[in-house]
């Protein structure tokens, strides 16, 4: 036994692939589960005589050889374990105790222990019940690519030829050497064949269109048809944090959906101004565009759920379920680079809309602190997500809400006449402040606002009170605001809860809080 790798286990605690087991006399049921949970995941070591926290507590050294004998039978008796798997038993002493280590490898095989299926998920054995679960499990079992499945009876109908033109040009552009790519003299038929979109069924041994041609090419009728649990979710959450601020359920082909998702983050994502050795570079387009590119190309695409891109107040983050080949946190020290979809990664390689692999994990790395202010995370398991932080553009995302030009009084001496000077008390032509209510100005004096912000938002409430309904083409009026400001003010204020949805008057109508009581600093 090699006992700096124990030590090393010890310190890190248990994970997917170490488990710590007690036992004092005799081998528990849970060693067993534990067992076949690693042979169903990626395999590693069960020591026993550790206790939870890493207590090495020690096995009886007399019954030692008559545990390892017992798990030996039970392991490789083939009515108990199916089917029976290799593994490596032996014991060793530390610290003047006897613990055995269970080493159990990686299997190619989905395992049960007395009819049941276990699976390890972080450090936990779990029993597996669900149809789809175990179905996810064969799959990753098989070792295949669900990619190339076959389906002989589509035919050129069946995708968008449309887009190939667009495939072409982008092939040729993505070309640095001045050569002419193979696809510009190809037909339609032959550049699917070349790209490994029309492949044999190794079974049947009949040839079609597989479903990475589907996917990326398809119709959107034909995807339906053939993958309908397909779809992506892009959410904006700052607002409503509980539901969405903006949504968009993308259910096209994959080069449409790149397309669409990028266009979801430009439409809620600054690009701030950042230069590179004396370049401009968009930090937003190189961030989105590797988290949407990682969300498409690796998704395994025969899960029931579904993959997500989420921007929220403080970060954004993209999950996807996939065939994982680790579990846990991936960096660039120990990324593993596979191509989950290695057809698709191809075609978007070939187009320029992705690197090469483990460019995702370096590029983030690189980028995303300047962006949001903190190295990305990425956790890979039957989810893979990848979270960057927005921490950094808060103030570029949010720009009425900065540091205050006054001290207490927002109504400081300027040399101009101050905001609201020679106007009757606010209300005072409209519905009263009822007793024992918190007016705006109170309200508003314990944000941290620009004085064209506090301006702005006393206009709105000069003009409409507590009483009007308004929309953002009432706030662009009043406020003489672009409609992209104009949206920003008002969730700005929804935030702080100065104002109140309307419903059944249509979409985008509010009125101002009759009471501000709750409003939020």
């Amino acid at each position: 036994m090699d006992t700096d790798k124990f030590k090393s286990d010890l310190m890190i605690g248990e994970t997917s692939s170490i488990e710590f087991k007690r036992c004092g006399n005799k081998v528990e049921r849970d060693v067993f589960e534990s067992i076949c949970a690693f042979l169903n995941r990626f395999g590693g070591d069960v020591y026993l005589g550790v206790l939870n926290d890493g207590t090495v507590v020690g096995v009886s050294a007399q019954n030692a050889a008559a545990m390892m004998k017992n798990i030996v039978n039970v392991v490789g008796n083939p009515n108990v374990f199916k089917p029976s798997p290799y593994i490596e038993v032996e014991s060793f002493v530390w610290d003047g105790k006897s613990v055995i280590r269970v080493h159990v490898p990686v299997s190619g095989d989905v395992h049960s222990y007395h009819g049941d299926i276990y699976d390890r998920m972080g450090e936990v054995d779990v029993k597996i019940l669900a149809t789809a679960q175990i179905a996810d499990l064969y799959m990753r079992k098989r070792g295949i690519y669900t990619e190339r499945e076959v389906f002989p009876q589509l035919n050129l109908d069946d995708f968008r030829l449309d887009l190939l033109p667009l495939v072409r040009r982008e092939a040729q552009n993505h070309l640095t050497d001045g050569k002419r790519h193979p696809w510009m003299d190809m037909d339609d038929e032959a550049l699917f064949r070349a790209s490994g979109l029309i492949d044999e069924d190794k079974v049947t041994k009949e040839t079609g269109f597989n479903l990475a041609a589907v996917l990326l090419l398809g119709k959107d009728e034909t995807l339906m048809r053939i993958c309908p649990q397909y779809e992506t979710d892009a959410l904006l959450r700052v607002v409503n944090v509980d539901r969405y601020d903006d949504r968009r359920i993308v259910r096209t082909n994959l080069l449409e959906s790149y397309d669409e998702l990028l266009e979801f983050s430009r439409k809620h994502l600054p690009a701030p101004f950042f230069l590179e050795e004396d370049k401009r570079v968009n930090l937003r387009e190189i961030i989105v565009r590797e988290m949407v590119a990682n969300l498409l190309i690796h998704r395994e695409f025969t899960s029931l759920d579904k993959s997500e891109f989420v921007i929220e107040h403080d970060r954004m983050y993209t999950s996807n379920p996939c065939n994982p080949m680790h579990d846990g946190r991936v960096t660039p020290e120990n990324v593993r680079p596979r191509a989950k979809n290695p057809i698709i990664a191809g075609f978007f390689r070939e187009i320029g809309r992705a690197d090469r692999l483990g460019s995702g994990v370096r590029n983030l790395y690189k980028y995303s602190k300047d962006y949001g202010g903190a190295d990305p995370v990425f956790i890979e398991g039957n989810n893979f997500v990848i979270s960057v932080s927005l921490n950094k553009l808060n103030s570029i995302r949010f720009p009425f809400e900065k540091t205050p030009i006054w001290d207490e009084n927002p109504h400081v001496e300027t040399g101009k006449q101050p905001i609201g000077a020679g106007k009757q008390p606010i209300g005072s032509q409209k519905q009263p402040i009822e007793e024992g209510k918190q007016p705006i100005e109170e309200a508003l004096s314990g944000l941290k606002l620009t004085r064209p912000t506090y301006a702005n938002i006393m206009k709105l409430y000069n003009e409409f009170s507590d009483v009007e309904v308004f929309g953002r083409a009432l706030v662009m009026k009043v406020c003489g605001l672009a409609d992209g400001p104009a949206g920003m003010l008002i969730r700005m204020m929804l935030r702080h809860r100065l104002l109140d949805t309307v419903k059944g008057r249509g979409k985008g109508k509010y009125r101002f809080r009759s009471d501000f009581s709750g409003a939020n600093p």
